[in-house]
């Protein structure tokens, strides 16, 4: 699966560090969400991260700047779904884009007892 957007969101004041810049748990938190969107919409129902690795923050943000969350699975086991993400800052008042975060994260489908549930194969795959 390639990657697609799954998350477009505005850095507010309360989103930033104590130095001025946006938070990296803030950024982190993003990335989750964007990832665990796409891991329910894939998995057809709920599905909960257990792992998150390999964080990185190759540029910064500032209030007021649009992070893009761009997500794509990477992984699929018998129960779960690896998914990398990464986050774009776009400046707010410019077209000026550049990776701000990636991050990997392991989620397992739950079913309705909260028990792990099988991955559905693509009827291609």
């Amino acid at each position: 699966m390639a990657e697609q957007l799954v998350i477009r969101v505005t850095a507010m004041p309360t989103d930033l560090n104590p130095y001025g810049g946006v938070f990296g748990g803030w950024l982190m938190s993003q990335l989750a969400l964007g990832a665990g969107s796409l891991a329910s919409r894939v998995g057809k129902g709920k599905a909960v991260v257990v792992h998150a690795t390999d964080f990185t923050f190759p540029g910064a943000m500032a209030v007021g700047d649009e992070l893009s969350v761009y997500a794509e699975i990477v992984g699929t086991g018998r129960t779960s779904l690896t998914i990398f993400a990464r986050g774009e800052g776009r400046e707010r008042n410019s077209e000026t884009v550049i990776d701000v975060a990636r991050g990997q994260f392991k989620f397992v489908l739950l079913d309705k007892n909260e028990r792990p549930r099988t991955v559905e194969r693509a009827a291609d795959g």
